[in-house]
């Protein structure tokens, strides 16, 4: 994808965005069931195409690494759980008992507080990722294609600086608080017990109660205790002593 697809696709999104922030606004006020669920449907269909625009565009920019790749994974995964909210408030529209409705608030209550970060978010992630690509067009042909050997410099530079930089934060961790790497990797193998053979950062902290879970399995990665691989955009994890 070159220099003008990417402005294209981040393009789309922008208006993609702007339309289904004028949809949401459409959730505030009284409504019937019926309104409330086309309302809904609407802003579901509207983020699952913004969804498979994010994800087309940090596949793209992930071979970049570095700022093009954060930001493209952090503008996703708001794309994802946004979506993952509104099919959470469809599941249980339909409920007419007492627990079924108190459940359907809560989880609108949810969608809203989400909603509130998410839309800032989302506007700078494109705005800065917008920057960052008018910044690729100095690299390539004509404005067009960056040169793959420049790509894979920038690449490969961008790849050791962030395996040091995470090697770094992990070795720190291991002399100040070397109990939080034991609980994670305890916490690790206890979600493996459970049957879970591939564990994501956010499980594993909360089960340890260890913060920032991720750095110290990033580290674990990086000396061979435990295995990552990447699913949907998110790291997932296995103890290499289990099984």
């Amino acid at each position: 994808m070159d220099v003008d697809e990417l402005r294209s696709l981040l393009g789309e999104l922008e208006k993609l965005h702007s339309r289904f922030e004028s949809k949401f606004s459409e959730l505030y006020g009284e409504k019937s069931v019926e309104e409330l669920e086309a309302v809904l449907r609407s802003l579901h269909e509207l983020s699952a195409e913004k969804l498979e625009k994010a994800s087309s565009l940090y596949r793209e920019l992930a071979k970049f690494g570095g700022r093009l790749e954060e930001l493209s994974k952090e503008l996703y995964k708001n794309e994802h759980q946004m979506k993952f909210r509104i099919e959470e408030v469809l599941s249980l529209l339909r409920g007419d008992d007492f627990n079924s409705r108190a459940r359907l608030k809560a989880s609108f209550d949810r969608l809203v507080q989400f909603h509130r970060l998410y839309d800032y978010a989302v506007r700078k992630a494109i705005g800065e990722l917008s920057a960052e690509v008018e910044g690729l067009a100095f690299l390539g042909e004509n404005h067009k294609k960056v040169p793959v050997g420049i790509l894979e410099e920038i690449h490969r530079t961008r790849y050791l600086e962030e395996r040091l930089d995470s090697l770094v934060r992990f070795v720190y961790r291991l002399y100040a608080h070397p109990s939080d790497v034991h609980r994670v990797e305890r916490a690790l193998l206890e979600w493996h017990s459970k049957g879970l053979l591939w564990v994501e950062a956010r499980n594993v902290e909360k089960l340890s109660g260890v913060r920032d879970a991720e750095e110290i399995l990033e580290g674990l990665a990086l000396i061979g205790v435990v295995e990552k691989k990447m699913r949907g955009g998110e790291g997932v994890y296995r103890h290499r002593a289990y099984g």
